[in-house]
């Protein structure tokens, strides 16, 4: 399965419906990330650069929301210790199987499992590291700190999370800025204005970012400690947090 342009909402719909991670979206996902995530490709391989120097011997890492895999083995190259595993979990039958493949396809040094199961039934044991790579943002607001909570009850001694999200802003004022600076951003990638309209219409009740306050909150109520932002383009930031 070769990947292909993004035109899921080049063509006018009278209903827009809520976006979902389907065999369609699977095949235009790379380029749709791209065109969409100021700063994606770059963030992926800073992942498994971080993801190197907090691995533990004989411990997992997690990829939580993996869809097709790109954390997963941008940290399986980078990170070199003994007795290290990768578990990759996604609830998208389309993307697990891309996934898969992709995995089965791709140079990898860390053994990885990639499991089809709902982030919040997913086990969370030993682990040194944990990613949420623009996870979070697509669970129910109520459902966050669970898995926070979970997540963080499954780490070792020293353990991080890594997670990037679209994070909103208290200030109406930068809001506006910010979101008018990512259709920008859409625009030169050579999204249309019904494109930008019909899919912003299509993840509204989808993805609910929250400010970086509300996230940094929830770290501390879970026990995660020394929250630092290591990335951010316009309304799309990355994050470590401490165990």
């Amino acid at each position: 399965m070769s990947d292909e342009q993004d035109k899921l909402f080049a063509k006018s719909r009278a209903v827009t419906t809520g976006f979902r991670f389907d065999e369609q979206v699977v095949k235009v996902f790379p380029d749709m990330i791209a065109r969409s995530v100021p700063g994606y490709e770059l963030v992926v391989p800073m992942i498994g650069m971080l993801a190197r120097r907090y691995a533990q011997e004989d411990t997992r890492i997690y990829d939580l929301g993996c869809s097709l895999g790109a954390a997963s083995l941008a940290m399986s190259l980078a990170v070199h210790t003994k007795g290290t595993e990768i578990v990759a979990v996604d609830n998208s039958e389309a993307m697990v199987a891309r996934c898969k493949k992709n995995v089965a396809e791709k140079s990898h040094n860390l053994p990885i499992e990639v499991r089809l199961q709902n982030v919040l039934d997913t086990p969370v044991e030993n682990a040194s590291v944990v990613v949420l790579n623009f996870t979070l943002q697509f669970l129910e607001r109520d459902q966050r700190q669970r898995l926070i909570n979970q997540i963080t009850a499954g780490m070792c001694a020293d353990g991080v999370l890594i997670f990037s999200e679209k994070i909103c802003f208290e200030n109406e004022g930068e809001q506006a800025d910010q979101t008018a600076w990512h259709h920008g951003f859409k625009r030169a990638q050579g999204y249309s204005e019904l494109e930008i309209a019909q899919k912003r219409n299509a993840l509204e009740d989808v993805l609910q970012p929250e400010t970086e306050a509300t996230h940094f909150k929830r770290l501390e109520a879970a026990g995660l400690a020394r929250p630092r932002r290591w990335f951010q383009c316009f309304s799309f930031a990355s994050y470590i947090a401490f165990k």
